[in-house]
């Protein structure tokens, strides 16, 4: 390492933000982390923005490297598949991955003090609540914060921005030369609603699943929490016959939930209040190149790649960001710049993959999953990978249950899709899906 400790400013101090300020300080850094809002600790989270976040084998590497994972256990909840809530009130059960894989359901802002806490009990780790971000010098690595009415100008080694996907860090990127960037709005976003515990503090859903009322062009889903309530979310459009606002058009929100999510809304007894007093964000994409300046500046998280929640993987990639982080510098031997410039190679392939196989799942959550064909398809995915499991691992659990970089599952996973697609075009799928002639016929596909 060039310089055993460095001053560095960690911009953001939300998830990414806090977690990597942890191993900054693992190697012995002073570190500063700058947060625009109050302490969250003191001031708590707003409600109706945060969706619950879903934690898989990436964040938990992550957290495991800095020593955080026992603790974030305790607070999470092992969902080990999906259910699907048809209109009719039947469900349905579709594992995630092998027996004893699971996802986890964690609350956003609960982890966030958690690894905010963590952060400050280190001796080389300092919290600044309050201060914005307002200007970068790159020739000098001075910020400026906005602190109230005041300005606090401060110069560091290193700044690590990880101030979301309306990063300030990456505005004053944007402004050298050869940057690229981009962003995207979906056309759908989302309401936050609950659905509280019992009266005796128990789930009123199964809680050991991730509970889905697909719609086609729009979904119902409901995470769990440790208090028995469920973090229930609507994704639906802004506009068009049933959006946002359609529902506000009519005037009573009910008649969209008792049309649509009928046995839902039993479940709900806060469901018009919810709607009424909870914001409606939209959800954004991130695109930017190079992730970094020099051997000054670098961006994580959303702040270089943020992405639409379907995949769950938002938070476990802005983890990922983490350890690779830390193991490309072990290979580096301590150089920044030489660590700046691979991490922003490997990372941005990585990140446009996981961007558009976020995307693609919503399409696959909202719709798919309720489509017999689809089902089909995964059951006959699920059998030959538990016949060959050194040649097919699903997409799905090769993006939540590995370590696979994500550019390199979306191309595994496109070439099962071409293989998939020809065996269900077969007009005696459903009667010859589990025989011996349907494995022999994938092995063939895939040159085996």
């Amino acid at each position: 390492m060039n310089k055993a400790e460095e001053k560095i400013a960690v911009v953001g101090g939300g998830l990414v933000g806090s977690l990597f300020s942890l191993y900054l300080a693992q190697r012995g850094h002073d570190v500063s982390v700058f947060e625009r809002r109050s302490d969250p600790r003191k001031a708590g989270f707003i409600g109706g923005r945060s969706i619950n976040l879903a934690l898989s084998d990436r964040g938990w590497k992550a957290l495991e490297m800095v020593n955080m994972a026992e603790a974030v256990k305790k607070m999470a909840l092992p969902m080990k598949g999906r259910m699907m809530h048809a209109k009719n009130g039947t469900t349905t059960f579709q594992p995630y991955g092998k027996e004893g894989q699971a996802i986890y359901s964690v609350s956003r802002g609960g982890l966030n003090k958690l690894l905010l806490e963590a952060a400050d009990e280190h001796k080389d780790v300092s919290l600044h609540f309050d201060h914005q971000c307002k200007q970068l010098d790159l020739k000098t690595n001075r910020a400026t914060f906005a602190v109230g009415e005041k300005k606090e100008v401060l110069q560091f080694d290193r700044i690590i921005g990880t101030d979301g996907a309306f990063s300030a860090v990456r505005s004053r990127l944007m402004k050298t030369e050869r940057f690229n960037y981009s962003q995207k709005y979906l056309t759908h976003g989302y309401k936050e609603l609950v659905i509280p515990a019992k009266e005796d503090g128990t789930h009123r859903l199964d809680p050991e699943a991730l509970h889905i009322w697909p719609r086609e062009e729009f979904m119902l889903i409901a995470l769990p929490n440790l208090d028995g309530s469920f973090t229930v979310t609507l994704f639906l459009a802004f506009e068009g016959e049933i959006s946002f606002k359609s529902i506000e058009a009519s005037g009573n929100p009910m008649v969209f939930f008792e049309e649509h999510f009928p046995t839902a809304i039993k479940w709900m007894p806060n469901l018009l209040q919810d709607y009424n007093d909870n914001p409606t964000p939209s959800l954004v994409m991130i695109s930017c190149y190079p992730w970094h300046f020099e051997d000054k500046v670098c961006l994580m998280g959303d702040a270089s790649h943020a992405i639409v929640p379907f995949y769950g993987q938002g938070m476990n990639s802005g983890f990922e960001d983490c350890s690779v982080f830390n193991d490309l510098f072990e290979e580096a031997g301590g150089d920044w710049g030489a660590t700046f410039e691979a991490f922003s190679k490997k990372r941005f392939p990585e990140a446009e993959a996981i961007r558009e196989l976020a995307l693609r799942n919503y399409i696959e959550m909202r719709d798919k999953t309720a489509d017999p064909m689809f089902l089909l398809q995964k059951k006959i995915e699920k059998r030959f990978s538990q016949l060959h499991p050194e040649l097919w691992t699903p997409l799905y659990s090769q993006v939540t249950f590995s370590h696979i970089p994500y550019d390199t599952a979306l191309a595994n996973g496109e070439v099962q899709d071409q293989i998939m697609k020809a065996v269900m075009d077969r007009p005696d799928i459903h009667d010859v899906w589990e025989s011996d002639e349907m494995e022999k016929a994938i092995l063939k596909a895939i040159g085996r």
